[in-house]
């Protein structure tokens, strides 16, 4: 039973964070940039996306632990935003690339879920765990990427919208982006707990509206 639910968290994971990385570097090219495509990263392979820690180790801590949501991420796929032909605009279609191509695994997953009454009952159950399980993952991943703040997906949407007055101080926050939400989401709950405080910024930023979209594709496919 280990093997078996390790197997239906830990593929659909690979998928959508491979997929992910490699959806960035595809449309880069197409607007431009072709360092991702030279240095091998648009591809399906996942080992050419690996992160030790983000796709191994923490995936691997978190299931240990029995943590109520997997998470992980692979190595970023090396973007130059000055090759692109526009590099503002052509920004906001590069970061989008891999939410949308999330969007897309959680969709067709969805559909999928109708075929799998045509497999023996063994097969079936192991393939309907892993599609159930590539919707969360990759709907949660795509609304976490989104958090309008840099170097996430959508921060630098956001920076490529917005006027330069608020543009530029927001692209200025990229190299501190990561601690910022490590502080908003783990360090900010914990002090909060001891002044007997409940914000839960994690649930409001994510999971609610990870939930909310999981239920319209469910929808949407037929399946609620």
């Amino acid at each position: 039973m280990t093997i078996f639910m390790v197997s239906t968290w830990v593929i659909p994971l690979l998928l959508a964070i491979t997929l992910h990385e490699a959806a960035h570097g595809y449309v880069a090219r197409i607007c431009g940039d072709d360092t991702a495509w030279r240095l091998g990263r648009v591809t399906f392979n996942p080992l050419r996306h690996v992160d030790p820690f983000g796709t191994v180790l923490l995936p691997a801590l978190l299931l240990m632990f029995h943590s109520p949501f997997l998470f992980g991420y692979a190595k970023p796929v090396p973007v130059n935003f000055g090759r692109l032909r526009q590099p503002r605009r052509d920004m906001i279609w590069v970061a989008a690339a891999g939410p949308s191509m999330n969007i897309a695994l959680a969709v067709g997953a969805a559909l999928l879920v109708h075929a799998v009454g045509f497999l023996p009952t063994g097969a079936g159950r192991w393939v309907l765990a892993n599609f159930v399980n590539s919707i969360t993952i990759n709907v949660f991943l795509a609304v976490f990427n989104m958090i309008p703040l840099p170097p996430l997906d959508g921060g630098r949407v956001a920076v490529g919208v917005l006027p330069d007055a608020l543009a530029a101080p927001l692209a200025a926050l990229e190299p501190y982006g990561m601690l910022i939400l490590i502080g908003v989401f783990f360090l900010l709950p914990a002090l909060e707990a001891r002044s007997g405080l409940h914000v839960n910024l994690f649930a409001d930023l994510v999971t609610r509206p990870a939930n909310g979209l999981i239920q319209m594709i469910m929808r949407l496919a037929g399946l609620a």
